[in-house]
């Protein structure tokens, strides 16, 4: 029945609509899938208050969050406010122990301030330089995939990223990460199920995975 399916919510990376899970499936019969998609952040808001906005967008009672990277943060937080069946993160972070020592030291020194946000505005004329097959693939998946490219949240999100505090992770989590993944290395990750081979992306190149192992780490205890 209905009634009883399980509400799956998805929140998509950094920037990224929820485009980036169109090949996830999962068995109609069991999960209702939701996207959810980003917000422009209120002038000053602190990330706590941003994610008890997204709740509003909470349709269903104990649900299954699921984010990928700063997704991930933000689910993590989102937790904090509402009751949720379990949190799932994928090629994300637990804490600010496990962020890469670049991250640590743009915390420590502001340089995140000093990250230019405007080419995310002009990828279209970014493209025009892209040498190489590999590249200018990369640009086609940005030019699919990314949804927010307002300079003020880019801004916004880089800093709640960098400057994410959390030492002590909700236990009711399952962090998925891939071993080839550049953003977050996996040698500053505990605790995770380890993809073999899984980019920072692996969310769209490993989506076959994903469609026949998630569902049962949802059911699982």
């Amino acid at each position: 029945m209905k009634d009883n399916l399980i509400h799956v919510y998805f929140m998509p990376g950094m920037a990224a609509s929820s485009k980036i899970f169109e090949y996830i499936r999962l068995p109609e019969s069991q999960f209702q899938i939701h996207y959810l998609e980003w917000i422009l952040p209120l002038k000053d808001e602190a990330l706590d208050a941003y994610a008890l906005r997204m709740t509003t967008f909470i349709n269903h009672d104990n649900v299954v969050l699921i984010g990928v990277s700063f997704g991930g943060v933000l689910v993590q937080e989102m937790s904090k406010h509402i009751k949720v069946r379990k949190i799932i993160i994928v090629s994300s972070v637990k804490s600010m122990n496990e962020l890469p020592k670049k991250m640590l030291f743009a915390r420590t020194t502001l340089a995140y301030k000093l990250v230019p946000m405007q080419w995310v505005s002009h990828i279209e004329q970014l493209s025009k330089y892209a040498f190489g097959s590999t590249i200018k693939k990369r640009l086609e998946l940005y030019k699919k995939y990314l949804s927010v490219n307002d300079s003020i949240y880019l801004s916004w999100a880089l800093k709640q990223m960098v400057c994410w505090s959390q030492e002590v992770y909700p236990q009711n989590m399952v962090h998925i990460h891939g071993n080839k993944d550049v953003v977050f290395p996996i040698k500053n990750i505990t605790n995770c199920r380890m993809i073999k081979g899984g980019t920072h992306i692996m969310i769209i190149t490993k989506y076959k995975w994903f469609n026949e192992n998630l569902p049962r780490i949802i059911l699982e205890n």
